[in-house]
């Protein structure tokens, strides 16, 4: 039976899946829900200093069908948790009193202010969480304010902003990583050289789900009104895949927690052979519940012993040396070609001289 754990900047996950940041994950009740039905780890909804608490709205959910009806699409313009921080520290405890060897990870986001960051990581700390998740990444909403994305989109502040934090605690920290970005490996390379210990990728990609064309407005509508939001879901794991595996090829040896589209455990091992070491969900579970879970691992140990990995780690970034440039994929094309028409000539003369030198008469 193969071992379906691994251990993640000295922490051991049960199985790599990891409840993403978001609703599957807003209180103690719902990260107790999920460690109950066996994920590995969970990502708390992002959290902030009262300074900086926010207000959600509704209708904030968009779906996005293909033509038989199926969900393909998910967008939410809903903002980081608006519960108090004070409730957030009760659920911490209460989290890990129930599953202390559970990997719980706290998201925070703050302003560009040293003392906040500071603050709001020491509070956290202090109830024993295992881990931290820097939210620079948020597509709506907080980048109008500074946070999020824009911070995600500029690599010194948030190779300054990580620094911060690190000096603040000896847990690990991951940086959320934006996809709305020229190149994601230049502020991962900035997070890391801030103290970061692995990256989270891919935060959901900016958009507008569609417009009601009875109605005449965007949607989610909120008082006839809307706000571009954060896609989701399957539509954006080729995506996801793509920036998982630029992360993998351009920083050797990152730890990468791979986000995008998964529902089934196939889409979590694809991304965990382009270089993630553990894979989250979040809109899938919104859509699917925390029993998911259960296929994830038994998808995850069959694959294993199909291919006969005995680990994880055996396999994370296994499909990445068969990726290549376009020029590259020419040249082997052409090579084969050569090749092929080298082998043809020498066929053409195999002893039969007086026959084979007629196929090349023309009169």
């Amino acid at each position: 039976m193969p071992n379906i754990g691994i251990n993640v900047n000295g922490l051991n996950f049960e199985n790599p899946f990891v409840i993403g940041s978001g609703p599957p994950s807003t209180n103690a009740k719902t990260i107790i829900k999920a460690f109950d039905e066996g994920w590995g780890g969970v990502v708390a909804k992002t959290c902030s200093l009262p300074s900086t608490e926010v207000i959600n709205v509704v209708p904030r959910y968009g779906k996005l069908r293909n033509q038989k009806g199926d969900i393909v699409g998910f967008e939410n313009i809903e903002l980081i948790s608006d519960r108090t921080l004070n409730q957030w520290l009760d659920d911490f405890k209460k989290v890990k009193d129930k599953h202390p060897k559970k990997i719980l990870i706290a998201s925070i986001m703050e302003r560009y202010n040293k003392d906040a960051w500071q603050e709001l990581t020491g509070l956290i700390d202090a109830t024993g969480v295992d881990m931290f998740e820097l939210n620079f990444s948020c597509p709506h909403g907080h980048p109008e304010t500074g946070m999020g994305a824009a911070m995600g989109q500029n690599p010194p502040i948030l190779k300054e902003v990580t620094n911060w934090v690190v000096a603040a605690t000896k847990k690990p920290v991951w940086a959320k990583m934006t996809p709305d970005i020229a190149n994601i490996v230049t502020p991962a390379k900035a997070a890391l050289e801030g103290g970061a210990t692995g990256v989270a990728a891919i935060n959901t990609i900016p958009s507008i789900i569609g417009i009601d064309l009875d109605k005449l407005r965007p949607m989610p509508t909120v008082e006839g009104y809307s706000t571009p939001g954060g896609y989701s879901y399957i539509a954006v794991k080729p995506i996801a895949l793509r920036m998982v595996s630029q992360l993998a090829k351009g920083i050797p040896g990152i730890e990468i927690s791979a986000i995008g589209g998964v529902v089934k455990s196939d889409d979590a091992i694809e991304f965990m052979l382009l270089g993630g070491s553990t894979v989250q969900v979040c809109t899938g579970v919104m859509l699917h519940g925390y029993e998911m879970i259960h296929e994830l691992k038994d998808g995850l140990s069959k694959f294993m012993e199909k291919h006969s990995f005995k680990s994880v780690r055996e396999f994370v970034g296994y499909s990445l040396p068969f990726l290549t440039t376009h020029h590259d994929l020419v040249e082997k094309r052409l090579a084969k070609q050569t090749n092929a028409l080298q082998s043809n000539r020498d066929n053409q003369w195999s002893g039969n001289i007086s026959a084979e030198t007629e196929a090349f008469v023309s009169n």
